[in-house]
Parts: C-alpha cells; sequence; structure tokens
C-alpha cells in the first residue's frame, strides 16, 4: 500500500486548495483522489459552458433528490462537479462570500476562531481582486476575481430597474454592505474560468511531493479501531488502497462526504444497521443538518438581440463569439449568462438580506433540461436561510450507489411565505421602465398573480440553485460532526474540510466560504503538525 501524509478525498472547491497549500511544503507528501476526470474540458475553460454541463452528467454527477412533499413531491435535481475542481468548474462562477453576520453566527453557535473578523483574512489570502486590495479584498492570491469583461446591455437594464423599484445600487458584495443590486464580480482570469482546480491546483502538479489520481472514486475510510490511516478506492475495475500516516482529509461535498462517512461505518446507529454496515463510531449527526437554497425563476420572452436562446439568430452569435473568444477572451463565450443580481429584503422588518437575485440572460426552465427555441430572460430569487432543513443518507452500501438526498424544501410555512414575498418584489423589477425595451411577454407566470397562485406555483417549479452544505457540521453539541479545528469527534487522524462542514448555510453563493474554509483549514492542519 503506497503512503502518504496526507489522503485528501474529492478534489473539489476545497481539495484543490488542501493540496496546493499543504504541498507547498516540501518535507510533507500529499494524494488528492478525484471520482472525475482532469479539468482539461474547453466546456470547462469557456465560462458559457456551463449551459452544456448543467443539464446532462457529463462532469457531473446529476444527483436527483427523493420526491419533496412540500413541491407536490417532485424529485429535485442537484448537479454537482465531477471533474477536478468539483462544482467549481461547472458553476456560475459568482464571487459572493455571504454576510458578515453569517460568521459571527457560526462563532455565537460555539466555534471560536470563525467571526467574520476571524474568517476574513482568510478569503482575502485566497483572492487576487483585479480591482486591487482593501479592508475586504485581498490581492497576489491564487483565485483571480474580476468584472465581467464585456458585460450584456440587458445586465445593466437589469442593475437599473432595481434602482428604480428604489434598490441601492450596489459595486461590491463583499464589502461593507450586501444589500442592493449591481453586477456580480465573477472567479475568471483573462475571460476564462479560474476554478479552484486552476488557482490552487495546477500551479502545484508538477511538485514531486503532490499525487493527483483521477477516476478513482473512494469507497471507505480505512479504520484501526478510532484513527484512520488511509482510504479505499475503486480504479476502474480494481480495489486498491492508500495509506494516510497523518490524516485523511474528506473534501468530498455535502452530499458524498456523509456518504463516504456513512459507508465507513461512521454515523447514525439506525442508518448504518439499515444497511447492513458494521458501526465503527456513532456519530447521530453524520448526514443530518442539510441546508440549501431553494429558488423560483421568474422568465419572460424578449424580441431582443441581446437576450439568449436556442435560435437560429442565437447560435449564430455564439459561433461569431467564438471567434472572438478565441482572438481576445472576450464576448458571449466569457459570459456566465447570469451576469447581475443583488441581495434584498423580504419585508423592511429583515435585518439583514433574506433573498438573493441571480438575472439571466437566457429562460433557465427546470434547470435548463427543458428547452425553449426562443430568445428570453428571466430572474432567480432564491430563499438564504431557509427554516426547513434536511438530510443525506444511503440508497444502499454500495459506494457506486448515488447518496439519497432530502433536502426537505419548504416543510417551514414560514420559508414558503418569504418565497412568495420574494417572488412579487422580483416581478416589480422585472416590470421597471428600465427592462421596457427588452421585456415580451411573461412567460409560464403570467397568469399567476394572487399569493395563493404564487405559491401554487412555486410548489410546481421550485428547486435548489446548488448550494448544499451542513451535513457534518462544526460544533460541540450532541449532532455536531465535527469541532472547531474540523477534526471528526471521537476519532484521531479524520478531517473535514468542505462546505458540509457549515452550521448555518451563509447568505450567498457558498463557493467562496468553501475555499475561505479550505484556506483556514490548510494553516490548522500545518499548525497540527
Amino acid at each position: 500500500m503506497t503512503s502518504y501524509d496526507y489522503v485528501i478525498v474529492g478534489g473539489g472547491s476545497a481539495g484543490c486548495v488542501l493540496a496546493g497549500r499543504l504541498s507547498e511544503d516540501p518535507a510533507i507528501c500529499v494524494c488528492l483522489l478525484e471520482a472525475g476526470p482532469p479539468d482539461s474540458s474547453i466546456l470547462v475553460r469557456a465560462p458559457i459552458g456551463i449551459g452544456a454541463i448543467l443539464p446532462g452528467k457529463y462532469l457531473n454527477w446529476a444527483f436527483d433528490t427523493v420526491p419533496q412533499a412540500a413541491l407536490n413531491d417532485r424529485r429535485g435535481y442537484q448537479p454537482r462537479g465531477k471533474v477536478l475542481g468539483g462544482s467549481s468548474s461547472i458553476n456560475a462562477m459568482i464571487y459572493s462570500r455571504g454576510h458578515a453576520a453569517d460568521y459571527d453566527r457560526w462563532a455565537e453557535l460555539g466555534n471560536p476562531g470563525w467571526s467574520y473578523a476571524e474568517v476574513l483574512p482568510y478569503f482575502k489570502k485566497s483572492q487576487n481582486q483585479e480591482r486591487g486590495a482593501d479592508d475586504y479584498h485581498g490581492a497576489g492570491g491564487p483565485l483571480n476575481v474580476a468584472d465581467m469583461r464585456t458585460p450584456n446591455p440587458l445586465t445593466q437594464a437589469f442593475v437599473d430597474a432595481g434602482a428604480e423599484m428604489q434598490l441601492p445600487r450596489n459595486d461590491d458584495f463583499n464589502g461593507a454592505e450586501q444589500d442592493g443590486v449591481g453586477i456580480y464580480q465573477v472567479t475568471q482570469i483573462n475571460g476564462e474560468r479560474c476554478s479552484a482546480a486552476r488557482a490552487f491546483l495546477t500551479p502545484a502538479l508538477r511538485r514531486d511531493n503532490l499525487t493527483v489520481l483521477t477516476n478513482v472514486q473512494a469507497t471507505k475510510v480505512i479504520l484501526e479501531g478510532k484513527q484512520a490511516v488511509g482510504v479505499a478506492y475503486r480504479q476502474g475495475k480494481e480495489d486498491r488502497e492508500v495509506r494516510a500516516e497523518r490524516e485523511v482529509i474528506l473534501s468530498a461535498g455535502a452530499l458524498q462526504t456523509p456518504q463516504l462517512l456513512l459507508l465507513s461505518g461512521i454515523g447514525p446507529a439506525a442508518e448504518l444497521r439499515g444497511h447492513g454496515i458494521a458501526m465503527a463510531h456513532e456519530l447521530p449527526g453524520v448526514g443530518q443538518n442539510l441546508q440549501d437554497h431553494i429558488d423560483i425563476t421568474i422568465p419572460y420572452l424578449s424580441p431582443s438581440s441581446h437576450a439568449l436562446g436556442l435560435t437560429f439568430g442565437v447560435v449564430a452569435k455564439v459561433i461569431k463569439g467564438i471567434f472572438e473568444w478565441r482572438r481576445q477572451r472576450t464576448g458571449i463565450i466569457a459570459s456566465n449568462s447570469t451576469e447581475s443580481g443583488g441581495f434584498v429584503k423580504s419585508s423592511a422588518d429583515q435585518a439583514i438580506p433574506d433573498l438573493q437575485l441571480h438575472f439571466s440572460l437566457a429562460i433557465v426552465d427546470d434547470h435548463t433540461r427543458k428547452r425553449h427555441y426562443h430568445r428570453g430572460y428571466c430572474c432567480h430569487v432564491c430563499l438564504l436561510r431557509p427554516k426547513s432543513h434536511g438530510s443525506v443518507g444511503l440508497n444502499s452500501a454500495d459506494p457506486k450507489a448515488p447518496p439519497r438526498i432530502d433536502p426537505n424544501f419548504l416543510a417551514e410555512r414560514e420559508d414558503l411565505d418569504s418565497l412568495v414575498a420574494g417572488f412579487k418584489l422580483t416581478r416589480r423589477i422585472l416590470q421597471a421602465p428600465a427592462l421596457a425595451p427588452f421585456r415580451g411577454r411573461e412567460l409560464m407566470t403570467a397568469d399567476v398573480q394572487t399569493d395563493a397562485q404564487i405559491a401554487a406555483d412555486i410548489r410546481n417549479r421550485a428547486d435548489t440553485i446548488y448550494h448544499p452544505v451542513g451535513t457534518a457540521k462544526m460544533g460541540q453539541d450532541a449532532m455536531a460532526v465535527v469541532d472547531s479545528q474540523l477534526r471528526v469527534h471521537g476519532m484521531t487522524g479524520l478531517r473535514v474540510v468542505d462546505a458540509s462542514i457549515m452550521p448555518t448555510i451563509p447568505g450567498g453563493n457558498t463557493n467562496a466560504p468553501t475555499i475561505m474554509i479550505a484556506e483556514k483549514a490548510a494553516d490548522m492542519i500545518r499548525a497540527a503538525r
């Protein structure tokens, strides 16, 4: 069995950061295991490629949830990156940290070192902010954060529409204030995606002390009593093992980290017993506390040539855009198609924004799996801090089986009421004068007017906007899985470093917070040595 100091499971947003940072020390040997292939696809490099990856199984686990009772028993869709870089290789590249209060809440829940003031240095450390460094941003870090190179005219029209609805303009959602509407910054460099793999892992690949194994799926953590000593994995049809002399670090994400813990005999006794898995360590919180941002869209047809869709004109524009992008990395191919948005309040009594808007330059219907052969645009509105929590478990003891995912969306009535309010606010923005030159017929929702009709539409169409967290939460209570150093309670040599450790979901996109967690964890691991 080959041995390394650290074995990291999952080459996604957290795993790439850890592999890059830990291997900076030439005295440490690191092995990174990733179930997907290298991130060499042009669909990863070209920002607009998200539209081709999102609806299918190419570079995408493409999981389904269990039927959701409050969504008329529909199964939800959970795309996750199956490629080096993980979901940072297939996401919309929006750089958003959430609200400062989110991290102060983590500290209040019994996690010293995780307040906003204490995590801000790690956000800054990871970042190369093209606008330059200031109190909130860093320069010189691996993760390039940039303004959109060629914003679509619709993008600015949406921001103007929000301002007409008395919402403040905000040029930096990660600065002093989060409230308002504006154009998102993105994790891009020179018009290409800057995933965690490109930022942190690619520069480290030439190091002799780093081994990266792709197309290998971890099947369990190897335990000796209460100590993690290695990882079993499957490569093709062969079962293999790798040993960890210091630590096994799980960075497989909020859906697959708990799955791997359960497959290893770590978790709730009843869950393990139900699948015939011998219990190695009872930990009732594994797979619990799943939180995710539920989202609904309001779509419009558009007569404008700036709107996108499956039409001959748009296809011709994309073909022309390919040549522009190859020459100078600008134009439609450099767009993430969700260039603007904002953070708003569902009611005046909210202390901080509880809704996020994502304005899309095309009609997004069922995660782009339902095609529309005409131009249009839409706006997403998602609930930032849902009261409804779900769980992740096993469908089978077979490691190749997908995890059982139950977001438990809208189990709490308050979530539905807040999303109804968000729907009404978003519609008012979309009907503002600034969008009049671009606006055609409201699609799918034109007859949805009363609160009851809006609630029914939400139950018919709402789903995730891809931010699952919390299933191996950090804390000291009975349902916590890791401590504030991200060590699994009751175990030695086993740490979790990914979005699953978040005790509560941040109010924003979750990629930047996951990278921050890994930056902080790398320092913790170095200090522990």
